[in-house]
């Protein structure tokens, strides 16, 4: 092909256009965290005040860049550290603000900490958060109530997050666990006798919202393989289950702390004898 053709070609190529309104997928879950946190905080006040969440905020992403600078070598994207940080600041409640100083810290500490062959087993917030609702239930309360349970910011929220999570390709995670929510809500009505819909209830709340759309679905800390995301999801919707029983108050929290870290290292463990399978073979 001669020059002039190759020109007469490339001229006619239709070159793709870039969408007018695009969002880099690291901004993605942010840009949804922060609609949560505006929506339900002008709507019903569901924070604590703005200083506390702030406060945790600046606490993740500060460690974050110096932990990161510290044990990876690089300056880190402060996206993951403003999840935690704002998830911190929404679903903790407490009268005092080292709490969230302490969360956030000990969220974000977690990643670099707790490693297994290089890769953090727990969701950094969950971690935090279950944490602190265990040792310091005193002073340390989780979101439950404060929005309430209206349905059309839900079915707004629950739109804008489905669409983002597909984005993600992830929302095959959440579903499953709504549906396994569900069914198991149905189940613990006939056992013990409570009205379905009292069952049902927490699911419409925002801080399931947060849990089903960023704690569940982190991908640093979720098996890589569809089936296994799929599986481990609904053991913690099981798992939830039966701490709800036990009248457990922060079931789902706990649910995912015991249940997320087991398959992680279940998987690490799979990898080191594929690892050394193909060793020996090799030898």
């Amino acid at each position: 092909m001669s020059p002039t053709t190759e020109t007469i070609v490339s001229a006619n190529t239709p070159v793709p256009r870039k969408p007018l309104i695009s969002l880099d997928n690291r901004y993605v879950a942010p840009a949804f965290i922060t609609c949560i946190l505006l929506v339900g905080h002008l709507s019903f006040g569901i924070l604590e005040s703005y200083p506390k969440t702030l406060l945790a905020i600046f606490t993740s992403i500060a460690l974050e860049l110096v932990l990161g600078r510290i044990f990876l070598h690089r300056w880190l994207h402060p996206a993951s550290a403003y999840i935690s940080g704002i998830s911190v600041g929404i679903l903790v409640r407490s009268p005092a603000y080292w709490p969230y100083a302490l969360c956030a810290a000990i969220s974000i500490t977690s990643k670099y900490v707790l490693r297994v062959k290089g890769r953090h087993i727990w969701n950094p917030s969950n971690f935090g958060i279950s944490v602190m609702l265990f040792l310091a239930a005193d002073t340390v309360a989780s979101l439950s109530i404060q929005w309430g349970n209206y349905l059309l910011p839900m079915l707004v929220i629950w739109a804008l997050g489905s669409v983002i999570i597909a984005r993600l390709h992830r929302f095959h995670i959440t579903g499953i666990y709504v549906a396994s929510f569900l069914a198991f809500a149905f189940l613990r009505s006939w056992m013990t006798g409570s009205p379905w819909q009292s069952e049902v209830a927490p699911i419409t709340g925002p801080m399931y919202q947060l849990f089903i759309f960023f704690m569940i679905t982190d991908p640093k800390t979720t098996v890589r393989s569809k089936r296994g995301q799929c599986i481990v999801v609904f053991l913690v919707a099981l798992l939830e289950m039966v701490l709800r029983l036990r009248q457990v108050v922060y079931a789902p929290f706990y649910a995912l702390f015991i249940v997320g870290p087991a398959a992680m290292l279940v998987e690490i463990w799979l990898d080191s004898r594929r690892e050394n399978s193909a060793k020996a073979v090799a030898a």
